[in-house]
């Protein structure tokens, strides 16, 4: 059993979605809030807005759906669906980075060194510091 952390799957969006870890580390934050110590929940709980990063995570292959039907009592079919995290699959995209201690830039499909990412860098931006 893959056991999935909060830091897990903060790299796992990051690397995947595009987004800084931080941004990464927000929605990783609702999702493990919403799965909580089961990697297995009903749609039901979320909203609509909520549910669009749930469609994200799915197009990127970390969450899946299911459904269960039930036959009711007087005959009716009652349907409930569920979100199921890919655990594998998150710890994979985590660890995700190209041998030689490079980034997969994946707009571009190549490797980016760690080197060509920070020479573009203005010299001021080495020695502002962001206060707040």
């Amino acid at each position: 059993m893959t056991l999935i952390t909060l830091d897990d799957l903060s790299k796992a969006i990051a690397n995947r979605v595009g987004i800084d870890i931080e941004e990464a580390r927000r929605d990783a934050g609702f999702v493990m809030d919403i799965f909580g110590f089961d990697d297995r929940v009903i749609d039901n709980v979320l909203d609509p807005e909520d549910r669009q990063l749930f469609y994200i995570l799915e197009e990127e292959g970390m969450l899946t759906t299911e459904r269960e039907e039930t036959t009711l009592y007087d005959g009716r079919e009652w349907r409930t669906h569920y979100w199921r995290l890919k655990k594998d699959t998150i710890a994979k995209y985590s660890k995700e980075r190209t041998d030689h201690g490079q980034l997969m830039d994946r707009k571009q499909s190549k490797s980016v060194s760690f080197d060509d990412l920070y020479s573009g860098l203005d010299e001021d931006t080495w020695t502002t510091r962001k206060i707040g």
